[in-house]
């Protein structure tokens, strides 16, 4: 329920509680659950009952939604005892809360009357037909909800009374225009800067690391140094296309003929039809065709099939499986010829036959060259299964090494150099070979080769059999290899440290009015002056618009980093206020007051729970 109250604060409340609080409403009083016991409900929220069989078809409905929403996904979450303990609940509470809202507004005597009720329901786009109100549609569907008209109004009336509440309190917040202008020039605000840079790579060339310093950094950041599991791996490729051979000319007759199905079109008719409601209007129909009407133009004006009849009554060309029934049956073998009156599911027919095209196979040398490339590659396919078996069979029996496998394959096994997870040969970069070699099957105790792998199939034209050669545990790396890397740590810090002290003193120095000197000294000066910007994510921008004002003529300082990491001073020079364009101060308006309303709404609901009287049934105690 929450997050639909927090979407009220985004204007598309109503829109979605007409989903969502109706369901609850509708399936009031709906269904035959019959429990035995005298607490027969799921929660009682101050009196009012919310039902056991209300709540159970509102959890259907909850299942029903996530079933389409999260498709195949949702089976699996189903099977987790805890997802359906959770879901009962997050619907149950939803319902507590509907609950909460329809009282709060009936004490607040809110009420829809019954022309609003109306209104509400002839708009409704389910029960209109080409825009207007259909009673017919209107009266199917509520059935189908398991409803009666009066049933329907009645939870429409509770729904449109809480979408009242939820509209009063979603517009009740909002801003006077000297309050917009004043944030609006504060969030527009520009400062002027100048910095000045400590260049912490530079210092870091200057510094030295001793021996145990760069120990303690080590020991301190081992974590930093992990090697990665790595292997070294034999694998023999299989790939169809390397199997292919030309097709010899008695493949191609013997495919040709053994598939000549594929290369025959049936026989095609084409009718064109004029359908009537009855067997007197089809008859006075026949009669003008009789007597030299125009098929096309009777067919527009008279047929009763909307589609036929925009294009005079054809149906296109038609193959012996799709031509209806009535149309086989009708006797037209003649181009030109017209039926009698034919009964038909939907009224009547008069058709003609407008034309025919007798079965037709296409000659062999039409089709030579795709058989012939089919037959090419239905025989390298055939060649390359075969041959899988046999490298299967080859390196499951011979289980020591891939040489009885290099022997059925007749290729020599590629070996790698050695690869962590991270860097997959390209060769072998397939998510299922990956897996065969990482999920540990193929390695044999203290790391030493294991058996071969199975054949490992891929893109379904190719297929792998994989050895472990070597096998390295993940390990920390020793100093020694990254010894480079810890000095370069250690002399880095040590920089950051230097230029942050070095910076603080500047600073001080600035602040007590004595900031040439310190800045000389330090071999530093400001540059030339920049407008920062509130809405910059840049750091420097961040930490100049948290510093104080400066007084009249004297500029203000402070210490920030940069993105590359350097310590840099700010001397702020100037605030200035800035212009926000009128659209963008319109944006941020709906943005603080569509926030305020969600705080307001989020606190009203907190309230409301925090002073009723809620009672779990004990068949739901027993289930949470």
């Amino acid at each position: 329920m929450m997050d639909n109250l927090r979407a009220a604060a985004n204007h598309v409340v109503l829109k979605i509680l007409l989903g969502l609080i109706i369901v609850s409403f509708v399936l009031t009083g709906v269904g035959n659950y019959l429990i035995g016991g005298n607490d027969n409900y799921a929660a009682k929220v101050n009196d009012q009952e919310i039902g056991r069989a209300q709540f159970e078809n509102a959890v259907v409905s909850e299942r029903n939604r996530l079933q389409q929403q999260l498709g195949d996904r949702y089976s699996e979450l189903a099977s987790n005892e805890n997802y359906i303990k959770n879901m009962r609940q997050q619907v149950l509470q939803r319902m507590i809360d509907e609950a909460l809202l329809d009282q709060y507004a009936k004490h607040l005597g809110m009420n829809i009357s019954d022309e609003q009720v109306k209104q509400a329901i002839f708009k409704q786009p389910a029960f209109q037909v080409d825009g207007k109100f259909d009673n017919n549609r209107f009266n199917a569907i509520v059935a189908n909800m398991g409803m009666n008209p009066d049933m329907y109004a009645q939870a429409l009336r509770r729904q449109l009374i809480s979408d009242q509440l939820i509209s009063a309190v979603v517009g009740s917040d909002f801003m006077l225009n000297g309050e917009t202008d004043a944030l609006a020039a504060l969030v527009a605000q520009e400062r002027l800067v100048r910095e000045a840079t400590i260049n912490v790579k530079a210092l870091a060339e200057k510094q030295q690391a001793t021996d145990s310093e760069i120990s303690a950094w080590y020991e301190q950041n081992k974590n930093h140094f992990v090697a990665l599991e790595q292997f070294r791996v034999n694998y023999i490729m299989l790939d169809a296309t390397t199997l292919q051979e030309p097709a010899s000319e008695q493949e191609i007759q013997a495919y040709y003929d053994e598939h000549q199905d594929q290369y025959t079109q049936q026989p095609r008719y084409r009718y064109s039809v004029i359908q009537t409601k009855t067997e007197a209007d089809a008859q006075a129909v026949l009669d003008e065709l009789k007597n030299g009407a125009d098929f096309a133009a009777l067919a527009k004006e008279k047929s009763t099939d909307i589609i036929s009849a925009r294009n005079g009554g054809d149906m296109g060309w038609l193959e012996s499986e799709t031509t209806p029934d009535e149309l086989k049956n009708a006797g037209l073998k003649e181009k030109g010829q017209l039926s009698g009156p034919i009964k038909s599911s939907v009224g009547y027919l008069v058709a003609r036959l407008d034309d025919l095209q007798a079965q037709k196979t296409r000659p062999l040398s039409e089709v030579h060259d795709a058989i012939a490339d089919k037959v090419k590659q239905e025989k390298a396919l055939d060649a390359y299964y075969a041959l899988q078996q046999k490298v299967s069979d080859a390196a499951s029996n011979d289980n020591e090494s891939l040489a009885s496998a290099e022997t059925a394959a007749g290729v020599k096994a590629v070996e790698t150099g050695w690869f962590d997870r991270d860097h997959l040969p390209e060769a072998l970069n397939f998510k299922p070979v990956a897996d065969a070699i990482f999920n540990g099957g193929l390695v044999g105790e203290n790391g030493t080769p294991g058996s071969n792998s199975d054949i490992i199939t891929v893109d379904g034209d190719r297929a792998f059999v994989l050895r472990v050669a070597e096998h390295k545990a993940e390990a920390v790396k020793p100093l020694a290899d990254v010894r480079n890397d810890v000095i370069a740590a250690v002399k880095y810090q040590k920089a950051e440290t230097q230029a942050k002290l070095d910076a603080d003193k500047v600073l001080a120095a600035l602040k007590a009015g004595n900031g040439d000197e310190a800045l000389k000294a330090a071999g530093l000066s400001f540059g030339e002056v920049k407008t920062l910007s509130r809405m910059s994510q840049d750091p420097l921008s961040q930490a100049a618009f948290n510093l104080p004002l400066p007084a009249k003529g004297k500029p203000g300082y402070g210490v920030s980093n940069d993105m590359q990491g350097n310590v840099v001073l700010l001397e702020l020079q100037e605030v200035r206020s800035g212009n926000m364009p009128e659209e963008q101060k319109t944006t941020m308006v709906r943005g603080i007051t569509q926030n305020n309303a969600q705080i307001a709404f989020e606190a009203l609901m907190d309230n409301l729970r925090k002073s009723a009287k809620i009672k779990m049934g004990s068949a739901i105690e027993q289930q949470q």
